[in-house]
């Protein structure tokens, strides 16, 4: 006979994105099944507490120098049970994850550091990582945002874009390597082109956009 779960209360979703990956796991712990979501990058583990609270079994991809601190931050949590670190490199994703196949795999901003063509390849290799039906949920840096400001590259194509930004930009928001940045377009392209079933795509108030997939 299937478990019960019985979600707990969660913090709000930061981001509408988040909302749409909630629902979805809230739908699939109704299956008979815990929903199994991988998470990456880490950042605070505030979005992989909120998956566990509503019943998710989570894996937080980092850097493995990360692990020490991060596993520290999983412990804090009281979730420890339900939330496990793994090693994770968006260039070449690992061939095992612990909770693979999984239901929903929500990438935060990360993707935006690879070109356009690594991009594809590793939102390809993800695919591969989820169930069939399951949900690729993606938030990347976005060309009209305030990032785009001074953007050396911002007239290129997005497959030749990956620059540094405006040295103002990289002084106020610390990220001082090359990035390709999106436009809501470029990202559908991106996950049609990986292979994805493209569901929707959104820019926020911020400029940032944002994507959902499912491996079809």
């Amino acid at each position: 006979m299937a478990t019960t779960i019985i979600p707990q209360p969660v913090e709000p979703a930061s981001d509408q994105l988040e909302q749409y990956a909630h629902a979805e796991c809230v739908r699939r712990q109704r299956l008979d099944h815990r929903a199994s979501v991988l998470i990456a990058p880490a950042g605070r583990c505030e979005a992989a507490v909120r998956f566990a609270r509503l019943g998710a079994e989570v894996a937080l991809g980092d850097r493995a120098d990360l692990r020490q601190e991060i596993g520290g931050r999983i412990l804090a949590t009281g979730l420890a049970d339900q939330i496990r670190f793994a090693a994770f490199d968006l260039v070449d994703p690992p061939a095992d994850l612990p909770g693979e196949p999984y239901d929903i795999i929500f990438i935060r901003r990360g993707l935006c550091g690879l070109r356009y063509g690594d991009a594809c390849r590793s939102v390809r290799q993800l695919l591969l990582k989820l169930r069939i039906g399951g949900k690729l949920f993606v938030t990347i840096r976005g060309l009209h945002s305030e990032l785009g400001e001074g953007y050396a590259d911002a007239e290129r194509p997005v497959g030749e874009r990956h620059a540094r930004l405006a040295p103002a930009m990289v002084a106020k928001y610390g990220i001082d390597r090359p990035v390709c940045l999106y436009t809501e377009r470029d990202l559908f392209m991106l996950l049609l082109e990986a292979g994805a079933s493209v569901l929707r795509t959104m820019t926020t108030t911020y400029g940032s956009v944002q994507g959902v997939a499912v491996r079809v």
